[in-house]
């Protein structure tokens, strides 16, 4: 057993941040859910936490209002004085608690409807088949640059009125941002990079006060609920989440999606095959692997007892969501990809109030994404070993940095 595995039932220690971990965690996540499956670790900083691997504390957990996102004692609260851009980290959709996330979301659902999401199918499938169409004759790409990237960042970009031409700025700031999430050797670079990032909403949300478009940007500067208006901080951390959250889970739920297809020849087959079976497909890659590799952070408000652990007030909670979806108590033959899959009540976009708002809208780019490219390059493999491929460092994402193919 490697180090990195847990060592019985004494002191255990796991590196979450150990590349080898994080190329696959499945193994050692099974052996805690088995063993200790409240476990208690060292985060980077020092502070210790409590990461949830079995499915079912998970979903109680998520859905239990004594555990909150933003506890007052950890200077996130709206009285603290902030510099705008940690006011964006510290205010937005992911982090808030309920009474401010209902509000927010209220408003936000005003101008981000599923009957957008849908009416968007027609310029997703179009911006799909351009990309492929730019690299069909190569008979190669980088599905990640090439393809997974793009795809959503224009999608996201052009419902936001953000220029053509500033769409890569998003994928390195976004990059940066999130593995500095909960990786120190990021903080620094990535603190910079919220700073270019709130000016950049600065000066675009500027210009829209001043001439309103046909863009969701505009809609959130409109947007109205019984006398009720987004706050000029409110409205850059709302962006901030549409932005980087949204593409984010989009390009990983692609780019892990064709690789666990590409793992999985008999399913790939069976999908390109039978494209009806893409819905029951996307939702079984979402369990299988995920793009969200914990949820957002939860904060005890009072001392809880918890699975015959004693969970002190202010204590953080990682739920584990990629060790939650391969709990054999919940899913049968957990490790097995199956496209075919009809009980499927993963939880790869969280659970309760904080449910992920962009879902549906990642569930039709998803969709149409490994449904085109099976139907345009069917013969599409990798282009190198699978041990090569390298995935993206932190604790909050799931994703490789790239992926040759060619097809």
């Amino acid at each position: 057993m490697s180090s990195n595995q847990p060592k019985g039932n004494g002191e255990r220690k796991i590196d979450f941040l150990n590349v080898d971990f994080i190329r696959n965690p499945f193994p050692v996540y099974k052996e805690i859910r088995e063993t200790d499956p409240v476990y208690r670790f060292p985060m980077p900083n020092g502070q210790l936490a409590w990461v949830i691997t079995k499915y079912q504390d998970a979903v109680e957990i998520l859905n239990d209002s004594r555990f909150v996102t933003n506890y007052p004692g950890n200077n996130n609260d709206s009285e603290s004085k902030l510099p705008p851009h940690q006011e964006i980290i510290s205010r937005n959709l992911l982090s808030i608690n309920p009474s401010d996330h209902r509000r927010l979301r209220r408003l936000v659902q005003k101008a981000f409807t599923p009957r957008m999401v849908e009416q968007l199918r027609g310029r997703i499938e179009e911006i799909t088949n351009n990309l492929l169409d730019k690299v069909q004759s190569k008979g190669e790409m980088n599905l990640i640059d090439d393809f997974a990237f793009p795809l959503p960042i224009t999608v996201i970009c052009e419902m936001l009125g953000v220029p053509f031409e500033d769409q890569d700025k998003f994928r390195r700031w976004s990059e940066v941002i999130m593995e500095g999430v909960n990786n120190p050797n990021f903080s620094q670079q990535s603190e910079q990079v919220m700073i270019e990032f709130v000016d950049y909403l600065k000066e675009l949300i500027g210009k829209r006060r001043n001439n309103l478009q046909k863009d969701l940007i505009s809609d959130l500067i409109s947007v109205e609920d019984e006398g009720d208006i987004l706050t000029e901080h409110e409205l850059y951390a709302l962006v901030f989440v549409l932005i980087i959250a949204g593409h984010e889970t989009t390009v990983n739920l692609i780019g892990n999606g064709v690789l666990a297809l590409l793992e999985h020849q008999e399913q790939k087959e069976k999908l390109k095959n039978q494209p009806e079976f893409i819905h029951s497909a996307i939702e079984e890659i979402l369990r299988y692997n995920g793009p969200a590799e914990v949820s957002n952070m939860r904060f005890a408000t009072e001392d809880i007892e918890f699975r015959g652990k004693h969970i002190h007030k202010s204590d953080l909670l990682l739920i584990s969501l990629s060790s939650a979806n391969r709990d054999s108590e919940q899913f049968m033959n957990p490790d097995t990809l199956d496209i075919t899959r009809k009980v499927n009540n993963h939880i790869a976009f969280g659970k309760g109030v904080h449910y992920c708002l962009g879902a549906p809208l990642a569930r039709l780019e998803g969709e149409i994404a490994i449904n085109t490219l099976l139907r345009r390059m069917p013969n599409i493999r990798l282009k190198n070993n699978q041990s090569l491929l390298e995935w993206r460092p932190g604790m909050i994402i799931r994703g490789v940095k790239e992926i040759p193919v060619c097809f």
